[in-house]
């Protein structure tokens, strides 16, 4: 196999991980909370001078960490935040930062996701919600209370390192260079956070992509008929 057609093999894998990395965002457009991924493609350069070699690859992973639409649902413990910064919660794989606000208090009385992780407060504890609890008020620095009397506060953070960040899974990032408290966000009740995914621009991606990939695979099939052409000329 000669060098285009490693190039262009390396760029074919590249592709393919960007359509996949497409189509997860179109498929969570509508996911509360969700932040739009993307690939970062860099050039591998092999040799210098007139013997080298160039192929793209696509090394990293990215994402997209701008503001999502805001829409009022006025439920109690729906939560949105304005400006930088995540909550946190508690899952069988450690804490992990989300956007996605849609809390509720569980059977004990801890305020949790819906897919049962436990919300922390600004000390990284869970936020106990009492059955009684009547006129719940969030203030926008987190505070929660209930007539009048607080219950703690709802913790915001930034990670320390937000380009070492990766998503764990779905909504959920984790951070491993660590967070700290974002004093600046504004905790928003009553409100949701929908994904910051553009629909249409990453349908139009999804189309170039594929158009791509076609132009790759036509160029391999013909590198790979005019090589079984040449072996069969020099058998002759």
């Amino acid at each position: 196999m000669d060098a285009s057609s490693y190039a262009t093999l390396s760029r074919q894998s590249g592709l393919i991980k960007e359509m996949q990395v497409v189509a997860n965002n179109i498929a969570n457009a509508s996911t509360t909370g969700y932040r739009a991924g993307g690939l970062v493609f860099s050039e591998y350069i092999k040799g210098d001078g007139d013997g080298a070699i160039s192929m793209g690859h696509a090394g990293a992973r990215m994402t997209d960490l701008a503001q999502g639409p805001l829409t009022r649902t006025e439920g109690t413990f729906d939560l949105a935040i304005e400006g930088d910064g995540f909550f946190l919660v508690q899952t069988p794989d450690g804490p992990r930062l989300t956007r996605a606000g849609a809390f509720t208090p569980n059977g004990e009385g801890l305020l949790s996701t819906a897919e049962g992780h436990q919300v922390l407060d600004a000390g990284e504890a869970p936020i106990f919600v009492p059955a009684e609890a009547d006129g719940i008020h969030i203030a926008s620095d987190g505070t929660i209370s209930a007539g009048g009397q607080p219950l703690g506060q709802i913790g915001v953070f930034l990670p320390n390192d937000p380009q070492a960040m990766s998503r764990a899974r779905g909504v959920l990032f984790d951070a491993p260079g660590g967070y700290e408290g974002a004093p600046d966000a504004r905790v928003m009740q009553g409100v949701l956070e929908g994904s910051n995914v553009n629909a249409i621009e990453q349908i139009t991606r999804m189309i170039e992509v594929q158009r791509a990939y076609e132009m790759g695979q036509s160029f391999l099939e013909t590198e790979d008929e005019r090589i079984r052409a040449a072996v069969k000329t020099m058998i002759k």
